[in-house]
Formats: structure tokens, C-alpha cells, sequence
């Protein structure tokens, strides 16, 4: 009898709750912590190119770090890195630092504002975001903000050498992992990875693991 009540009550909810509730309750359940908050654009925004990086682009007149690398657009936040096709909507959690990241000169904004980059003048340029999609593969496989534009550095043609870079990339890392909201982030992972296999949460409805770090 007890069985029957309990089909008869899953039955009825079936017809009294629409779909779109149960799939969201379904889809919520086990997730530690929400997505990002938007952020709201009243056009579609443009980005510069940073040098010293591998087509890295980044939205300059906002406070939250916001780039575009590889196809995918990029934002930390509370110590976690989330990503999504669009600018403003669909972040998923990742489950890693996106290898760019150590690249990126942490002064950026300073140099932008000064127009200025190590010593030399920046002449950076402003690109649309409908540009940026357009374009962004080609650019990235002829080298052009390198080789032909040097990112708008004015006689800036020889980078830092690879031995400095890497001991650049390695002291941003270590900076990185110092941040208390990174540390709790990574606290939690270590707390998820000793878990029983199959019961890990996921942030914004999808995990991203290892196999998909590109």
C-alpha cells in the first residue's frame, strides 16, 4: 500500500509541477556554489590584445578581469575560473587555471592606462567583439599581433627571454596560489578529489575535468 501511495503522489506532481521546474530542481541538486554574476553590457564590448601573451585579449574599461583566449571567454571569480562562448551569459566551471593565465603581465591595467608597456609606447587598438569572432583564428595562426603589429608596441621587437618568461610564469603562479579565495577554492577540491569516485558536485551544471584543459 505504502508503494502505491508514493506513485500516486510522483504521478499526480508530474501533471501539477511543469517540466521546467523539475528539470531545474534536478539540475541544481549537488551544486556547492552558484556561477558567476553577470555582468551588464549596454553594447557589446571591444578588447585589446596583451602583449607578451598568446592572443590573449582582455576587456579594459571594467573592474573584473575578463578575457578571451583560444575560442572561449574567461573569468575568475571567489578563486574559481569559469568559461563560456558568450560575454555575458552560459559560465561553466573549470576545473583548472587556464594555462594563459601566468602569461598575463599582472600591471596590465597600469600599462593601459599609461599607453605604455615596459618602457615603450602602446598603441593599442580596440577591437569589436564581432570583430574579435570573426577574426580571432586567423590572427592567432599567422601570428599577426607578434609578428606584424608587435601588439601596438612602438620598437618593441625582442621579448623577454624564455628563461625569464618561465621564472615570470613561475612567480605569478606562486602569487596566484597565495590569494585566501584560491586557497579556499583549492581547499574544497582537495576536500571533492577524497570523496568516493561519482560523487563530485558541479558548478553552473557542468564539470570540467583534466581531459578538457585546452
Amino acid at each position: 500500500m505504502r508503494k502505491i501511495f508514493f506513485k500516486t503522489i510522483l504521478f499526480v506532481w508530474m501533471f501539477v509541477i511543469p517540466v521546467p521546474t523539475m528539470a531545474a530542481v534536478d539540475i541544481h541538486i549537488g551544486i556547492p556554489f552558484p556561477p558567476p554574476p553577470p555582468i551588464l553590457f549596454p553594447a557589446p564590448p571591444e578588447v585589446v590584445v596583451l602583449p607578451d601573451t598568446d592572443d590573449v585579449y582582455v576587456v579594459p574599461d571594467i573592474d573584473v578581469d575578463l578575457f578571451f583566449w583560444n575560442g572561449w571567454w574567461w573569468r575568475l571569480w571567489e578563486g574559481r575560473w569559469y568559461r563560456s562562448r558568450y560575454y555575458n551569459k552560459g559560465w561553466v566551471y573549470y576545473d583548472y587555471v587556464p594555462k594563459f593565465y601566468f602569461d598575463v603581465d599582472p600591471g596590465w591595467r597600469g600599462f593601459y592606462r599609461d599607453r605604455h608597456w615596459r618602457g615603450h609606447r602602446w598603441h593599442y587598438e580596440r577591437i569589436p567583439e564581432r570583430r574579435l569572432h570573426q577574426n580571432w583564428k586567423v590572427w592567432h595562426a599567422d601570428r599577426y599581433w607578434e609578428k606584424r603589429k608587435t601588439w601596438g608596441v612602438q620598437a618593441y621587437r625582442d621579448r623577454p627571454p624564455k628563461k625569464q618568461r618561465l621564472e615570470l610564469r613561475h612567480q605569478r603562479e606562486q602569487e596566484y596560489h597565495r590569494r585566501p579565495e584560491v586557497q579556499r577554492h583549492q581547499q574544497w577540491r582537495e576536500e571533492q578529489r577524497r570523496k568516493p569516485r561519482g560523487s563530485k558536485g558541479t558548478e553552473g551544471g557542468e564539470y570540467r575535468g583534466r581531459e578538457d584543459r585546452k
